[in-house]
């Protein structure tokens, strides 16, 4: 099998959550679609193509396909007033909120490409957004048993999470991603249980920072790490 390490990048801005997990599933089955007929009909093989998108969602809480619905602290009602969304997804993880301010990145990659490590593909959107966050004079890290990033993680009283992680994998293609916070509006994180963890805070970059944050600097800054570590390059 060719591999190719190319990847079209999007950002798709304010896009609501139905619509860019509708566009995602798409771009998904025709990779697995094509996957398939790469399988069956070897001598007409095409390569796969890979997929980085960066987009931010208006207020939304979605619970993965291993969460507790119990996890969410609103009724129908709650959410109506703060004009949110909730949607049961199939993404790995439990629930977590998106919103503006926060990069979302969905890569919708054939690990075929690259490598077929599920635990690696994780570690490496993490470290991306380590890397990124040095940049910003912010050490960061992981929690052992947790995915994601956390601040302090090694202080059980102060850990934070700045980043939540939740994919889901079919024949080594990927869909869904990572949530960064970066100008998020913490209050919404009042109303979950963020990934299940009731005992750990929640932080974004403004408010490690103390000042709004320009958020296309951090896209172009984590944009250039995951090429970097996946060694990837744009097309």
């Amino acid at each position: 099998m060719v591999k190719n390490n190319k990847v079209a990048f999007a950002d798709w801005g304010l896009l609501a959550y139905q619509e860019a997990w509708d566009r995602q599933e798409e771009i998904f089955a025709q990779t697995v679609a094509l996957k398939v007929s790469n399988r069956n009909n070897p001598a007409k093989a095409q390569i796969t193509p890979n997929y980085l998108i960066f987009v931010q969602h208006p207020h939304v809480y979605t619970l993965g396909k291993s969460g507790k619905a119990d996890n969410l602290l609103l009724d129908n009602a709650g959410l109506q007033n703060l004009a949110a969304q909730y949607h049961k997804i199939n993404r790995g993880g439990d629930i977590t909120y998106h919103g503006p301010g926060q990069i979302v990145g969905y890569p919708i990659l054939d690990l075929d490409n690259f490598f077929t490590d599920i635990h690696l593909y994780l570690r490496t959107l993490e470290e991306a957004v380590i890397l990124t966050l040095r940049d910003y004079g912010i050490t960061a890290g992981r929690l052992a048993g947790s995915t994601g990033v956390w601040l302090d993680a090694e202080n059980p009283n102060r850990a934070r999470k700045i980043c939540a992680l939740g994919v889901r994998c079919s024949r080594w293609v990927t869909m869904h991603g990572f949530a960064f916070n970066v100008n998020t509006d913490l209050s919404y994180f009042n109303n979950i249980i963020p990934c299940g963890i009731d005992d750990k805070a929640v932080t974004s970059l403004q408010q490690e920072k103390g000042h709004l944050i320009d958020i296309e600097e951090v896209k172009s800054t984590l944009k250039g790490h995951i090429f970097g570590l996946f060694g990837m390059v744009e097309g």
